[in-house]
């Protein structure tokens, strides 16, 4: 019997995509159109006014990225054209009903003719203002599920989610709901979405009471995100949002064919479409860019952690492998997307590699001096990262606050700048510090299962290789992850 085919199962498949401007969403996106041209159709979800702007959006926020080079040169002065034919820039938000689509011809069309739904909408701020985090985590998943729900054809709804929906738990960490069954229990209590919704409303109409600028109505509904995510556990808003995401696709799931996927750190590509592609900043590379650039001279980090990262290609080739294997199943099977278990890398290798490479290429200011690369200074401990703030920052701080009234406010201006961006670091060393000291390896035992399948039962199963053994570390770092990363953020900046 002949082996199946991945390319295949996509040949003529309709799929829906949110989150289309987002990192993984566009490499997806990328993938499916290089790999598989006889898709049907791809509908891309955009938050737009109409049709003309979501196509405007479209073109200049994601085809016209340069992720999409091979397969402009592929098509050659076709790509438009197969752009066009392939790919519906659709107006719409996950935060409405019916994802915002207002047309209901339109709606009726998508729902007779979608198979895959990809949702991968979210915003991955730590600190979101946390009226948005709702909306587009937590309940922008409920929107995309009842929306599967009319689809007639449905084969697949895969979410994806993060790792770190663990909380700052440690250890062995499963492939499974028990880092937020706890959650589950508290909610058969109440009803979260109603109760949350009312303490949001609450807080804007206080704020709005108060004739608030937007500056204060933003920081204040950041706070309260976090504020709220801690009472019931998790360590900022994005994760905590996130988890609630999840909690209610397992509520409501019936008999939806579902698959979640939780990645773990996402880094640039690490071969394709061609390595090093990286969009904008990630946890780990807004310290690799203050580093390189002589900004960084500590770091609250415990040096011997296991630092979890996974190629953004691999997510992806894991994603197109998990929806074939599991299409028209409803097993909600979950897989965690990283290298924590199978080819751990320390913070302290990390480092070693980036010092080395920021050694050999310098980074050049724009007067033309060179940054010479020192060695970081890393603390294990909140305690001494307070500490050496303390003696290092806050007490000149205060000599200068002295100093400051003394002259009758003379360097008002200074003071005022100084203390907001110690006040910044402090904020986000805090933000940032449950993934520093984070002690946790996530187990993947279905994800290994789902390569297994992949490679036993698909002959073209090495285009969507997902093994995060075949990482050299130092290769990739030195060769691929930070090169990529100057030249596409740092330098673009």
């Amino acid at each position: 019997m002949e082996s199946a085919s991945i390319l295949r199962y996509l040949e003529g498949k309709t799929i829906l995509v949110t989150g289309g401007t987002g990192f993984l969403g566009m490499v997806f996106l990328e993938k499916i159109l290089r790999v598989q041209p006889d898709v049907k159709k791809i509908y891309l979800l955009l938050r737009s006014s109409d049709t003309k702007s979501a196509t405007k959006r479209m073109n200049n926020e994601i085809i016209g990225k340069e992720l999409f080079r091979v397969l402009r040169e592929k098509c050659g002065a076709d790509f438009q054209s197969f752009i066009s034919e392939k790919v519906v820039a659709l107006p719409g938000d996950v935060t409405s009903e019916n994802l915002g689509i207002k047309e209901l011809k339109q709606r009726e069309q998508m729902c007779s003719e979608i198979e895959i739904i990809f949702n991968c909408a979210a915003t991955t701020n730590f600190d979101e203002r946390y009226d948005i985090a709702l909306d587009v985590n937590t309940f922008g998943v409920l929107h995309a599920m009842n929306f599967a729900k009319k689809c007639l054809k449905l084969e697949m709804f895969l979410h994806v989610s993060t790792a770190y929906v663990c909380g700052e738990r440690g250890g062995h960490l499963l492939e499974d709901s028990s880092s937020i069954d706890e959650m589950v229990k508290e909610m058969t209590k109440f009803d979260f979405e109603a109760v949350e919704k009312k303490l949001v409303k609450e807080k804007l109409n206080e704020l709005k009471a108060q004739d608030a600028s937007q500056e204060v109505i933003t920081n204040t509904m950041k706070d309260f995100g976090i504020e709220r995510a801690k009472v019931y556990g998790w360590p900022n808003t994005y994760v905590f949002t996130k988890a609630m995401g999840e909690i209610f696709l397992g509520r409501l799931k019936e008999t939806l064919p579902l698959v979640i996927i939780r990645p773990t750190v996402v880094t640039s590509t690490y071969k394709e479409p061609f390595p090093g592609w990286i969009q904008g900043f990630r946890t780990i590379d807004s310290v690799i860019a203050s580093y390189y650039k002589g900004k960084l001279p500590c770091l609250l980090i415990d040096p011997m952690i296991v630092f979890d990262m996974i190629p953004v290609d691999m997510v992806v080739n894991s994603i197109i492998a998990a929806m074939a294997v599991n299409a028209n199943k409803y097993s909600g099977i979950i897989y965690h997307i990283g290298t924590s278990l199978r080819n751990p890398i320390k913070f302290c290798d990390i480092h070693d590699i980036v010092f080395k490479y920021c050694t050999e290429n310098p980074w050049i200011n724009q007067d033309g001096t060179i940054v010479k690369a020192g060695k970081l200074t890393m603390f294990k401990t909140m305690a001494s990262f307070h500490m050496y703030m303390q003696i290092r920052y806050m007490l000149p701080l205060q000599g200068l606050r002295l100093v400051n009234m003394a002259f009758g406010q003379y360097f008002q201006e200074l003071y005022v700048n100084y203390d907001r961006k110690l006040r910044l670091v402090m904020r986000l060393v805090e933000l940032y510090k449950p993934y520093m000291l984070f002690k946790g390896i996530f187990d993947d035992t279905n994800s290994e299962e789902l390569q297994r399948k992949t490679i036993e039962s698909y002959k073209d199963a090495e285009m969507f290789k997902f093994d995060p053994k075949c990482i050299d570390w130092e290769d990739y770092i030195s060769k691929t992850h930070v090169p990529g990363l100057r030249k596409h953020v740092m330098l673009k900046k």
